[in-house]
């Protein structure tokens, strides 16, 4: 029996296996939400198997993703950022990384966590569409219109609509995978 999978990942074993055990999965704590908020902001306007493939190489050069070192990453630091070849080496996304860890810590400190902040605006629980193919999967929707401008409003830098959208998928906030998929259901 051959197990139906999203089509967007299938003949990639990386993406087969971040699809398979990751993307779409409700994701509820601070550190793993930052970590993905970056990866999203690198990733606009590239695709997403190119910074998957450099997750790792991510992890090192921001500190396994720490936020609260992020947030003072000096100039030393950011020129060292920008000459890793193991990145993305986009100027303006690496000193977005470190603003948005700062505008991160603000607001964990007035809602208690980004967490609770971020999932307020699904209710706290995953919204589940019924898509038949991936394809039919919008670019953006009115709570990623309302997340990216609270977002902007609070500092943040390269969340518009669509990363905030690729965010709330990776994360959970959404389940898009297809309806015939083996996780639409798990997640």
């Amino acid at each position: 029996m051959t197990i139906h999978k999203c089509g967007w990942c299938v003949g990639d074993n990386l993406y087969e296996a971040y699809h398979d055990l990751e993307w779409g999965v409700p994701v509820k704590d601070d550190d793993t939400l930052f970590e993905f908020l970056i990866l999203e902001t690198f990733q606009a306007g590239l695709s997403w198997i190119t910074v998957l493939k450099k997750r790792e190489n991510f992890r090192k050069a921001f500190d396994n993703f720490d936020y609260k070192k992020i947030a003072y990453y000096d100039e030393s630091k950011i020129t060292s950022l920008l000459e890793n070849s193991g990145i993305i080496r986009n100027k303006l996304k690496v000193r977005a990384t470190v603003s948005n860890a700062q505008a991160y810590i603000k607001v964990q400190e007035e809602f208690g966590s980004f967490s609770k902040y971020i999932w307020d605006f699904v209710d706290g629980k995953p919204i589940k569409n019924k898509l038949q193919n991936y394809k039919d999967a919008p670019a953006n929707t009115p709570i990623s219109d309302a997340i990216s401008k609270d977002l902007k409003k609070r500092g943040f830098k390269f969340v518009g609509s669509t990363v905030v959208y690729a965010h709330m998928q990776a994360t959970g906030m959404v389940n898009d995978h297809e309806v015939d998929c083996f996780r639409y259901n798990e997640v």
